[in-house]
């Protein structure tokens, strides 16, 4: 009898599981439909779906960015950082517009620092690139960093690939500025530019290593106002070009570009542009892009896995006790933080 009321539960609980990945797989298609056809609310939508952290989101999550990918691998992506105050926004929406001029859809994910204390984020992108915001062939998308270290959000990369899905062919992604692991958008573009300004060169010392040795192209920016400021662009420029001459050489892709120039003169932003793109389409050719791209899905395969095994523990029904638990004894100094964490996670097995 037993026996049977085991089984009578487990056949239940496998038909709720089904029924619920039939609705997810409905739902996902509809929402694939919907970004095909260029409905940019549901791309909004969808996005808000990828970056909740509710478990029900999940499943419908997972199924609309496995749609994504089937088609994915077009779309061409810049990573754009800087040094605060370096123009990153301005940059971006001359770019983007002169990308529309030459016949792409642009999508921009701007990811704006979130608070500390209340995880709040002014989102103000929207604001700074208005022209770009409210192109038709263009879609401005904010989203706060979170807890994420890197300067991107933690659901960056499949948002890329909703944009995709939409029809965005020229992705661009602005980091919140220099900081101690800005590099993660590396791993997930095809060019990387850094945007500094003159004066920079007692700044060098607050930008890190491998930003550097990463950069495809190191930009001066901010270089107008006179011919003074042009010598303080060209000055700043030489230093950054000597501190990279000390570092060892790019393990993929060519030596970067270097230049300088202001993103308020739409001329010297599209010059930049050509030679984006122009690399872009080398790397294409010579394989370059491709083992980019494989290694970058080596590196995402290992972010995915560890936030994938974090939400589980989180979602586990006894994670809640446990954590206050091992919390109360760390305050009270009679637990080290590892020695806490192993026994937590053996507890929750």
């Amino acid at each position: 009898m037993a026996n049977d009321l085991e089984n009578e539960a487990r056949q239940r609980a496998l038909a709720r599981i089904r029924e619920a990945r039939g609705q997810a797989s409905q739902d996902a298609d509809h929402r694939m439909g919907l970004l095909a056809a260029g409905d940019r609310t549901a791309l909004a939508r969808a996005i808000s779906l990828v970056e909740s952290a509710r478990p029900e989101d999940r499943a419908v999550a997972e199924a609309l960015l496995q749609r994504a990918a089937s088609g994915a691998g077009k779309a061409l992506r810049y990573g754009i950082t800087g040094v605060p105050g370096a123009g990153k926004s301005t940059w971006i929406e001359a770019a983007g517009l002169d990308l529309i001029q030459r016949g792409h859809r642009v999508a921009v994910l701007a990811v704006d620092p979130s608070s500390s204390r209340t995880g709040g984020s002014l989102l103000g992108d929207k604001t700074r690139m208005s022209a770009l915001a409210q192109h038709p062939q263009a879609f401005v998308r904010p989203s706060p960093s979170g807890q994420t270290l890197g300067g991107v959000a933690e659901a960056t990369a499949e948002t890329a690939l909703l944009c995709e899905a939409a029809g965005f062919d020229r992705i661009l992604i602005e980091t919140v500025g220099v900081g101690q692991s800005e590099t993660e958008v590396r791993r997930m573009t095809d060019v990387f530019l850094l945007l500094l300004i003159p004066g920079g060169g007692d700044g060098i010392q607050g930008i890190k290593r491998g930003i550097l040795e990463w950069a495809d192209a190191v930009w001066v920016n901010k270089a107008d106002g006179g011919p003074e400021r042009q010598e303080a662009a060209k000055s700043a420029l030489a230093i950054y070009q000597g501190a990279l001459s000390l570092l060892s050489a790019p393990a993929e892709g060519a030596p970067p570009l270097f230049g300088t120039g202001s993103a308020r003169d739409a001329a010297q932003v599209r010059g930049l542009v050509d030679q984006l793109e122009a690399r872009l389409q080398v790397a294409a050719e010579n394989g370059q892009l491709q083992a980019r791209r494989k290694h970058q899905m080596g590196a995402s395969l290992e972010a995915l896995l560890a936030a994938e095994s974090l939400r589980r523990v989180r979602n586990h029904p006894d994670f809640n006790a446990a954590w206050r638990r091992l919390q109360d004894e760390g305050q009270h100094g009679q637990i080290l933080p590892y020695e806490a964490v192993r026994r937590l996670l053996e507890g929750l097995n």
